[in-house]
């Protein structure tokens, strides 16, 4: 049978190089990327305690950065630990399977952070230009539709692009010039014509980048001309300040996914690849908790008087 037949792949497991070409720095990386994981977790799964623990904020803002906070937990739990395995441990393999899973997973949840993004400026929109009517306007249950919506969108497009690779032959060689399951770099090994996985990529990207930012970029430009026909100062530094959290992370995120883009598949642009997915999928999940809890006076208080709480109730 002809290896084009579908997908026909010879090999089960793919070797992952990581950062191997550093043998010297494969320690001080190991703990750095531990270090930053455990503040991911405890940063996240903080925003996540205090928003359901204080009853103020039970806002669709803080709905929204809740289910932001869970999808960086879970996209950087996707990549993270092998990452620290392949640093001290031996045994840099993957399997086939388990290689389309950690794509698919990845892939789902960056999706949807990026429209999560966008559900969340739309909300900003809402609260700076229609304050009276904010409330009514984004009511519980159309917070629940936007938020299914996303992770569904999300997972539609991400067994889309997997079905693709799926689809492809890979019969040597197995190496990935990558800590992960990374869609350019496994494209790199198929030995089968990629094109029609390359125009699915390129179609999905395309649309949801464009389709993100432009909610984005529409929902800031009402922000932007609301708050310059506002009288008082102060209700400008309030608005301001609502949406300098949000415009940060927007910043961040998008910004590493257009340089991810730009990229071109070469060899010598690996090593720039591989730094470029490090800070999106293990910098950006850690800073997007301390972004929004270090501009935000609610959280902080939440924050500390949970702290104190539990000092407390220890030195009891």
């Amino acid at each position: 049978m002809a290896l084009d037949e579908g997908n026909q792949s010879s090999v089960t497991i793919f070797i992952l190089l990581g950062f191997s070409e550093y043998p010297h720095l494969q320690a001080p990386l190991f703990l750095m990327f531990l270090t930053i994981y455990t503040v991911t977790l405890v940063g996240n799964l903080g925003i996540i305690a205090v928003v359901r623990i204080n009853p103020k904020l039970h806002t669709p803002m803080y709905f929204f950065l809740s289910h932001l906070s869970f999808l960086d937990i879970c996209y950087s739990s996707v990549f993270t630990p092998k990452l620290l395995e392949i640093l001290v441990m031996e045994d840099r393999s993957i399997s086939f399977k388990a290689c389309m899973v950690q794509f698919f997973f990845v892939c789902a949840f960056v999706i949807t952070e990026m429209f999560m993004l966008a559900v969340m400026a739309y909300d900003r929109f809402v609260a700076v230009c229609n304050p009276l009517l904010y409330t009514v306007a984004m009511s519980r249950k159309l917070c629940a539709l936007l938020v299914a919506g996303t992770y569904s969108w999300g997972g539609v497009c991400s067994l889309t692009l997997t079905y693709s690779l799926l689809e492809l032959s890979f019969c040597g060689p197995n190496i990935i010039h990558h800590f992960g399951c990374e869609y350019s770099a496994i494209l790199s090994l198929s030995c089968s014509d990629p094109s029609f996985s390359q125009r699915m990529c390129l179609v999905i990207s395309t649309f949801n980048e464009a389709c993100s930012l432009l909610i984005i970029f529409a929902s800031y430009i009402f922000i932007v001309v609301t708050i310059v026909k506002m009288p008082s100062t102060g209700g400008l530094q309030k608005a301001f300040s609502t949406c300098a959290s949000h415009l940060t992370t927007i910043t961040i995120f998008h910004g590493i996914i257009l340089l991810l883009y730009c990229v071109p598949n070469s060899k010598s642009s690996w090593l720039l690849v591989k730094v470029a997915t490090v800070f999106f999928t293990v910098m950006i999940p850690m800073l997007n908790p301390l972004i929004y809890s270090l501009r935000n006076k609610d959280v902080k208080d939440t924050a500390r008087k949970l702290i104190h709480t539990k000092l407390l109730s220890h030195s009891m």
